[in-house]
């Protein structure tokens, strides 16, 4: 018994540390990348994947229960929430960016839109 307590906890703080390291990553690329679009990739991917990661190494830590029901719950309506909420910012700077064309290949912005309409 006292093992697989012992197996729970390393995974626990392995699923963290993964985490916490994901987070370290996305504030490197937020502060390396110069362009708006970059660093709002960087940080939607970097917070969809550090959350998901600590969030279950808290769940593991915390064992089966209901807070962990709702710790699960979280992590379902981050990962919905955050890539949406980071694709309307991305839109808005793409619709409001008067000079987006020395940034991106605007021809390639509107050929993609005109297909998925």
């Amino acid at each position: 018994m006292i093992v697989l307590m012992w197996i729970r906890f390393l995974v626990g703080i392995t699923l963290i540390l993964c985490g916490i390291m994901v987070f370290g990553m996305e504030l490197f690329g937020v502060f390396k990348f110069h362009y708006v679009l970059n660093r709002m990739h960087a940080a939607a991917m970097g917070d969809t994947l550090g959350i998901g990661l600590c969030m279950t190494g808290l769940i593991v830590l915390c064992g089966l229960n209901f807070t962990s029901l709702k710790m699960l719950l979280v992590v379902i309506f981050l990962w919905f929430a955050s890539p949406v909420a980071s694709h309307m910012l991305t839109r808005f700077e793409v619709a409001t960016n008067e000079e987006i064309d020395k940034e991106c290949d605007v021809k390639m912005l509107s050929e993609s839109t005109k297909v998925s309409d």
